[in-house]
């Protein structure tokens, strides 16, 4: 079973795929912001809930631990009540002692064993849960890169265009004024040849 982040990153993925390229571009698409947005938004809020969900299984690892330590301390006390028996027996106290210590020895074993079991499985869960949020955290940063590298081209297109047609537009409205100013020539010629005939 996929977790809600896995399922969000999904429908984030497939709405990506949906989105129409722009023209003449086989690269570039076009994307809702506020589309996106809001699954980035939704992907936000669930991902406190799957870190607690894996905070959670890792928090096992003290149950695990607690455990083999009750079942290893249940060993020894067992160990240990079974050494009085056979020690008040006074007619087989060497053996009881021998097979006391046996028996010690044998449950201190088997708890370290039981413990050191149980802290390995622990670290391996802990080490599963930090892969999968690490894999998951990667695979959110490559689809926030990619958008905003997206969105990123996407304005420097625009702008390009823009900056295209003001050229355009500048270049038309000079080819507008030469007629203006070739007017205003003749006439500042005129003004001249007036003045030098009022001077004779």
């Amino acid at each position: 079973m996929s977790s809600k982040i896995e399922q969000l990153i999904d429908e984030i993925e497939a709405y990506i795929d949906s989105c129409k390229y722009q023209p003449l571009s086989s690269t570039k698409i076009i994307v809702n912001k506020e589309t996106i947005d809001e699954l980035l938004r939704e992907l936000r809020m669930k991902t406190p809930d799957e870190i607690k969900r894996y905070q959670k299984v890792i928090s096992n690892k003290e149950a695990i631990l607690n455990d083999a330590r009750a079942k290893a301390e249940a060993l020894i006390n067992e160990a240990t009540a079974h050494t009085n028996q056979l020690i008040n027996e006074h007619e087989i106290m060497q053996q009881a002692y021998a097979q006391a210590n046996e028996i010690v020895t044998m449950a201190t074993r088997q708890g370290q064993e039981l413990l050191d079991n149980a802290i390995r499985e622990a670290n391996n869960v802990r080490m599963a849960a930090m892969q999968y949020m690490d894999d998951m955290l990667a695979n959110l940063e490559n689809i926030i890169a990619a958008s905003s590298q997206t969105a990123s081209a996407n304005y420097d297109s625009l702008l390009n265009s823009m900056n295209h047609y003001l050229g355009i537009i500048q270049s038309n409205r000079l080819e507008l004024h030469p007629v203006e100013d070739e007017d205003l020539e003749a006439v500042d010629l005129n003004d001249e040849g007036g003045d030098d005939l009022d001077v004779m």
